[in-house]
């Protein structure tokens, strides 16, 4: 019939509208392309700098309690070996190589005894005593066994630091290796100290890492095999300016320390992170990286 028309697009249009559908979708693609970048570049840089907070903290923690009585160790600018506290506490009786403890808080709400970890045979305890012969000192013990016992057995109602119905409370039980001296009575400090290293080490994959590693508390140093805790960071260098952990060791006039000075007074710690992965962004290659010091003031240090 005249009049009639077929109906639909001409190949002309049709090579038009997949031109501006190509157009469209190639700016989709490179515009999540770009966010991709962008977000993965972002996750690094918050890891690196996760990281370099972690090292800061755990270091910072450890070196302001450590004590250097406790045979601190300056290793080397880029490891260190101490002390760290890991628990504290009174005494509450004494039957022969035997301490009680109390429960961690006493029938007055104050705190008693408290452990970042359960202190083992490993471990030293440190007990505080004060006598007119000998002075103020801590009495070092190896701890030859650790464990929770009833209050009533580790820390009766009678020593003053517990309650007479406290029968469900737990207290502590210290067997030592050696007794302590008569200077050393009920209610003297107690301090739990464990030997440990920490260093920059470069791990299988390559990368460097802090790590720690635990050691014996008493005679020639020997440490255990060794633990990741942070990183990665940047590889070890002889130049301060660039390696991966730095530490540097000051007297409290500010003079520089060399390794197995017994008057420090200050740690620096510098940490430098690097990712291990190479980022594109705006056609430029980048390491995702931070870096960060901090000074720790030694709090136990020798007069």
């Amino acid at each position: 019939m005249r009049g009639q028309r077929r109906r639909g697009f001409t190949i002309i249009e049709l090579m038009i509208v997949l031109a501006i559908l190509g157009v469209v979708g190639s700016a989709i693609a490179l515009t999540l392309i770009r966010q991709q970048r962008f977000y993965r570049g972002a996750t690094e840089l918050l890891y690196a700098r996760e990281g370099v907070r972690d090292a800061m903290e755990i270091l910072s923690t450890d070196i302001r309690g450590m004590s250097t009585a406790d045979t601190a160790t300056m290793l080397a600018d880029s490891a260190i070996e101490l002390f760290a506290n890991i628990g504290s506490s009174v005494i509450c009786q004494i039957a022969g190589l035997e301490i009680g403890l109390p429960r961690a808080v006493s029938p007055r709400g104050n705190t008693l005894s408290a452990f970042l970890t359960q202190p083992d045979t490993g471990d030293l305890a440190l007990f505080f005593r004060d006598s007119m012969e000998a002075g103020s000192q801590w009495e070092r013990h190896r701890i030859a066994g650790f464990s929770s016992r009833s209050l009533a057995a580790a820390c009766p109602a009678s020593s003053g630091y517990a309650q007479a119905d406290a029968v469900s409370a737990t207290g502590f039980l210290i067997n030592l290796s050696t007794p302590l001296s008569s200077h050393v009575g009920r209610g003297a400090p107690v301090r739990f100290v464990r030997h440990g290293r920490y260093s920059l080490y470069r791990a299988g994959d390559g990368d460097w890492y802090l790590g720690y590693r635990r050691c014996n508390a008493i005679g020639p140093s020997v440490c255990g095999a060794i633990q990741p805790l942070s990183g990665p960071y940047k590889a070890y260098s002889g130049n301060a300016g660039l390696t991966g952990l730095l530490f540097e060791y000051f007297d409290v006039l500010g003079a520089r320390l060399g390794a197995g000075s017994s008057s420090l007074a200050r740690i620096d710690i510098s940490a430098r992170s690097a990712s291990h992965q190479r980022l594109m962004v705006e056609d430029h290659t980048w390491v995702p990286s931070d870096s960060a010091t901090v000074s720790v003031a030694v709090r136990n240090r020798r007069p």
